[in-house]
């Protein structure tokens, strides 16, 4: 008789295997480009502009922005199966990857993070309300840390992981290793040459968001206030406060703007 497990590896096998969710995963990582590009964009307009219209730069900005746009609704609920479609696939490479440890834990962060979209999406299309900001998340998460044994300890390993995490994608970045990911032998030569900058472009200006971030948490464990915590709004307009100006800021939006346009390389030739 199969186990369980093997029922669970069996079904992430079909899933994994079915061209119908190779299909909509490839519209997911389409839409995955669409919320960098308008984070990206709100993120030019606090560099440059002097505010984001009110939104914040960040998923929850960005995804407030399309449902003001014409059609908003159909384009939102292409979104949620999309992101369902990346969920779906990202479990089955958690659950029955051929790759190494790290790629399975990798795909089971995508998965929470696919999935808190979802959601977010859901929201806005069903109670009309995006929810509470990443911001505030973020404070909140911190908070609901303090409160358990070693608290601040958690929280400060949390923010060790976040600096981690963003120097990983500044390496992945530089030695261009996201390039294992696509199908390199079927694109151009015009084609690799465009995904390798916009994919260096984006991969380090997304390290370098997650680096500051988890500085920000890191002073939050040390001082023993949540609020110091930050999200994606907040660090972004953070760097626009420093010596470099509004000018760091600008060139970290703009390869948030390239990684847009990586995701739709991925979106073509990524390896499902």
């Amino acid at each position: 008789m199969n186990s369980p497990q093997a029922h669970v590896e069996g079904a992430a096998r079909r899933a994994a295997n079915s061209q119908t969710l190779d299909r909509l995963a490839r519209v997911g990582l389409a839409c995955r480009g669409v919320l960098y590009g308008l984070i990206g964009f709100l993120a030019l307009q606090i560099a440059f502009g002097g505010g984001s219209g009110g939104k914040e730069a960040d998923k929850t900005g960005a995804i407030e922005m399309v449902a003001e746009q014409p059609f908003g609704t159909f384009l939102l609920w292409l979104m949620v199966v999309g992101f369902v479609a990346l969920v779906v696939w990202q479990l089955s490479e958690a659950i029955m990857g051929r790759g190494q440890t790290k790629d399975r834990v990798e795909s089971g962060a995508r998965v929470a993070v696919y999935a808190l979209i979802v959601a977010t999406l859901l929201g806005v299309l069903l109670r009309g309300d995006s929810g509470a900001s990443m911001d505030s998340q973020s404070k909140d998460i911190t908070a609901m840390l303090m409160d358990l044994p070693l608290g601040q300890f958690i929280v400060g390993l949390v923010g060790l992981g976040l600096i981690g995490l963003g120097a990983y994608w500044i390496r992945q970045g530089w030695k261009k290793e996201f390039l294992k990911d696509l199908r390199t032998g079927e694109m151009s030569a015009r084609s690799r040459q465009l995904a390798e900058k916009f994919g260096m472009a984006g991969y380090i200006a997304r390290g370098v968001i997650a680096a500051v971030a988890g500085v920000f948490v890191i002073q939050a464990a040390v001082t023993y206030d949540p609020d110091k915590a930050k999200g994606i709004d907040s660090t972004l307009r953070s760097l626009a406060e420093t010596p470099a100006g509004p000018w760091l800021l600008g060139v970290v939006a703009i390869g948030l703007l390239l990684f847009a346009v990586y995701c739709f390389f991925e979106a073509r030739w990524h390896r499902v």
